[in-house]
């Protein structure tokens, strides 16, 4: 049990951040286990991280800057997964190897991973041996990452997706302690692992990083952040574009790479919508958030967020949000108050869910995006932060979002 005493409880700890996807990546996981580094930083802990080395990059311990601080990052040698356009993976059969050499190297008084894919697992063996506090929060669905997994017949998807819950299971079941992001994907954790007493905690947004615009806009438009991959289903919202009256006026923005881009840009052409839909791919972050404040309404066709740090990205920028009615996206749309949601991949309730905002007067629009303004302050990082620095220590937590 972690020293519950005086003493104890303010000292700094030293925090070693097990991650399968970290920056130069750009996903959830990844963003959440950078800010979280750069948060716990900022309040005095030693933090370091264990990562797959990127493209170009010869296994090694180097030191990185991100947020202003320096860190030190451990780079295990990976390989390409061949079915994905840029995911790298250390070696599963050097995971455990790998973790006890970097904890020997970091003597954390706490792991904490992201994933139980490769080096969670390696970690959470290595981890309970040595009787370190290990956490592990869960960013991932087996589902996801089983379809790009293209040779693979459907009834061997489904054996490969039941193989990775129980693997799941088994890695987490070592942890002192379990968090997801929300309370549906922490419940849909535990549904597939039979594991229970999970946390449900924020994966955090910096607020002051964003601002508000709510003044009138030239022009409708619709913005959408986030991989261009298979489950986000952003060709529903290209195709409920082109079922929007043109009266309306509507540009649309589509941000982000991965492997379904060009196979969009291809629809944008074959639906006649290259005047009207923009498909830039990946851009800066200067770029992302002007883009945010110029926009009307945000939209996240997606069927598989356990939270969407990009929807909360467009909610601490002021904007209504039009979100299909899956996973966790209820636990940021509330329907009628701060947007609309729609059954999941129905284009034509896209398209009537965006006309009722791109139609609706300016007053209602202001409205809705200021209850979205108020709805994301529950997801501030310093919350986040407070509840892991409590779970890192064995103490009491309050888990800032239900």
């Amino acid at each position: 049990m972690p020293d519950a005493s005086p003493a104890a409880a303010s000292a700094p700890l030293r925090i070693l951040l097990g991650c399968d996807t970290f920056a130069p990546d750009v996903n959830g996981s990844a963003s959440f286990a950078r800010q979280l580094a750069v948060g716990m930083a900022d309040r005095g802990h030693q933090v370091e991280i264990m990562a797959p080395a990127p493209k170009g990059v010869r296994a090694g311990t180097y030191r990185e800057m991100y947020g202003g601080t320096e860190f030190t990052v451990y780079r295990i040698y990976s390989w390409r997964w061949i079915f994905h356009p840029w995911l790298r993976f250390a070696l599963p059969w050097r995971a455990v190897a790998n973790s006890k050499r970097v904890l020997a190297l970091s003597k954390p008084d706490v792991v904490h991973f992201q994933s139980h894919f490769v080096l969670g697992r390696g970690l959470s063996i290595v981890a309970e041996q040595q009787g370190v506090r290990l956490v592990g929060t869960n960013h991932t669905m087996p589902e996801n990452i089983a379809q790009h997994v293209q040779i693979m017949t459907k009834s061997m998807l489904k054996a490969l997706i039941r193989a990775q819950w129980r693997a799941a299971a088994r890695v987490f079941e070592r942890c002192d302690a379990v968090t997801s992001p929300t309370r549906r994907s922490a419940d849909y954790l535990e549904e597939n692992t039979g594991l229970r007493d999970t946390y449900a905690i924020s994966n955090g947004l910096r607020l002051d990083a964003y601002t508000p615009d709510f003044t009138a806009r030239e022009r409708n438009r619709i913005v959408f952040l986030g991989r261009a991959d298979e489950e986000k289903h952003i060709e529903d919202l290209i195709r409920a574009v082109a079922k929007l009256d043109p009266a309306l006026d509507v540009a649309v923005d589509i941000l982000g790479d991965g492997d379904q881009r060009q196979k969009l840009i291809a629809l944008v052409e074959e639906l006649g919508l290259k005047d009207r839909i923009r498909v830039p791919g990946r851009v800066s972050y200067d770029e992302l958030r002007s883009t945010l404040n110029r926009a009307s309404v945000f939209a996240m066709p997606s069927i598989a967020e356990l939270q969407s740090i990009t929807t909360m990205e467009a909610m601490a920028s002021g904007l209504p949000v039009v979100a299909a009615d899956a996973m966790a996206l209820p636990h940021l749309v509330t329907h009628g108050v701060n947007g609309y949601l729609y059954p999941p991949r129905d284009v034509d309730a896209l398209a009537a869910r965006l006309t009722d905002v791109l139609s609706a007067p300016e007053a209602e629009r202001e409205r809705m995006g200021r209850a979205s303004l108020q709805a994301v302050q529950a997801h501030d990082l310093d919350r986040t932060i407070d509840a892991f620095e409590a779970i890192y220590r064995g103490v009491p937590v309050t888990q800032p979002v239900e």
